[in-house]
């Protein structure tokens, strides 16, 4: 049977919340950096998930 559309899921997926430490940790994990320093590109750049991918690839390669 096909997902019932009605259903919303109202998580921000494109988002990273610095307020909830899993998260915080799984982006860190998954893109190299520390917490501390995706803690810091969300203070700079905001939370949008996207923006916060691109310039944790800058972080390392510099």
């Amino acid at each position: 049977m096909a997902d019932d559309k009605s259903k919303k899921d109202f998580r921000e997926r494109d988002r990273v919340s610095s307020s909830e430490d899993y998260e915080v940790e799984y982006f860190a994990q998954k893109t190299g950096i520390t917490p501390q320093q995706v803690r810091e590109l969300i203070e700079k750049h905001g939370n949008d998930r996207g923006t916060l991918e691109r310039e944790a690839k800058n972080l390392g390669k510099k």
